[in-house]
């Protein structure tokens, strides 16, 4: 049996507003080689604002925070999926919701991860590296 590959880092947009969370994702995602760099954004004005902003690299992976002021997170989700240029970035929705209508929402608005707070680090890495390994096996590639 082959060794895992070593994760690919990203570049990441973490739109959250609470500072201890976001902390602690940054922390996670830096300190296990996940992500080369993090932006944040505190909402989904904000994020969209970076997103649509030509001089910012665009992220490989949104982490995104369901509950928070001005634009929430459903709505930045449903927002960025009708996007062309935002619709192929993946999202790991990071949220304190577990109600079954937030969870089958967010997959209906095609969120490729739903992980709960208080945020089990292992259970948020597998998340990213399921993203990762499924967008890696199905990218087609030049022949």
């Amino acid at each position: 049996m082959a060794a895992a590959a070593p994760p690919r880092p990203y570049t990441v947009l973490l739109v959250e507003d609470d500072d201890a969370d976001a902390m602690l994702v940054e922390e996670a995602l830096l300190d296990r080689g996940m992500a080369r760099s993090v932006q944040r954004a505190v909402d989904g004005v904000a994020a969209l604002g970076y997103l649509r902003d030509a001089g910012n690299p665009r992220p490989d992976l949104i982490v995104l925070d369901l509950n928070m002021p001005r634009m929430n997170g459903r709505e930045l989700l449903s927002v960025l999926k009708k996007d062309q240029t935002l619709v192929s970035v993946p999202v790991v929705v990071l949220t304190t919701s577990a109600a079954p209508d937030d969870v089958t929402g967010a997959y209906q608005e095609h969120a490729n991860a739903y992980v709960t707070k208080p945020v089990n680090l292992d259970d948020f890495v597998q998340a990213v590296q399921s993203i990762d390994t499924f967008f890696l096996d199905t990218v087609t590639k030049p022949s």
